[in-house]
């Protein structure tokens, strides 16, 4: 991880340094999220939902085009992530549930999410000019807001918590996608590391828990997204003032 925050301090670096202003530029935009996860406890596959979401999700991204056609970006992005599953009693994680357990077979759902702070850094290759390119690149998110609902029959329970020791503090990932003319964005995220911490041990919902039991709860999301960035507001206001000129 020292080695990607020195990568991003000198990318920065250059930014800063960078006196063609239309080389180096900001865009912004949103994400709607449509995420799964790879859960399995002890030994068993959990059965987990499609999980959407579109609040609250910001990117602020600074752009520095190399050429026409190669380029990168860094900056910063808030995100809501985290993973649905549904399953019968026994299989959300608890310890110590057996047949005599009220909620034995009972179906359950269980939402965990947390809201991050990500720091990614990608490669660009494409029209710039056309605003149509394909990326690529790496993210560390840091997880800083946790959050979990249980769902047993119609009784619905929560819990929030700051920077939760129930989640992996720092989570990488890789990313691809591709930005469409006009703003239209569609891209690909894989997480590295799982989403809970499997050192964690404690009460949840008034059950013991150890998510060492959980060999994986892994997240992957597809999200859509629309950015906008200097350049294009240029492009509309110098192509307004020519429309005026002409009329």
């Amino acid at each position: 991880m020292k080695r990607y925050f020195v990568f991003l301090a000198f990318f920065i670096a250059i930014v800063s340094i960078e006196t063609n202003a239309q080389r180096v530029y900001h865009s912004s935009g949103g994400e709607v999220i449509f995420s799964g996860a790879d859960v399995n406890f002890s030994g068993v596959d959990v059965n987990t939902n499609v999980r959407f979401t579109l609040f609250f999700h910001t990117q602020q991204l600074i752009n520095l085009d190399l050429t026409e056609n190669i380029g990168l970006y860094t900056g910063l992005a808030i995100r809501n992530v985290g993973l649905i599953t549904e399953d019968l009693y026994q299989n959300m994680g608890f310890l110590n549930i057996d047949e005599t357990h009220p909620d034995y077979n009972k179906n359950t759902k269980y939402k965990r999410r947390s809201y991050s702070l990500g720091f990614p850094i990608a490669f660009k290759l494409g029209s710039f000019d056309k605003n149509f390119f394909f990326y690529g690149g790496a993210e560390y998110e840091w997880m800083f807001h946790f959050k979990q609902k249980l769902f047993v029959n119609d009784e619905k329970r929560k819990f929030t918590e700051w920077t939760s020791d129930r989640v992996n503090s720092w989570i990488p990932s890789v990313f691809a996608g591709i930005q469409f003319p006009q703003g239209f964005n569609l891209k690909f995220k894989y997480y590295l590391d799982d989403f809970l911490n499997p050192s964690f041990t404690g009460i949840d919902f008034g059950e013991d828990v150890d998510y060492s039991q959980f060999e994986s709860t892994g997240i992957w999301y597809i999200s859509v997204a629309f950015f906008i960035n200097k350049k294009q507001i240029q492009k509309m206001i110098s192509g307004n003032e020519r429309t005026a000129y002409k009329f």
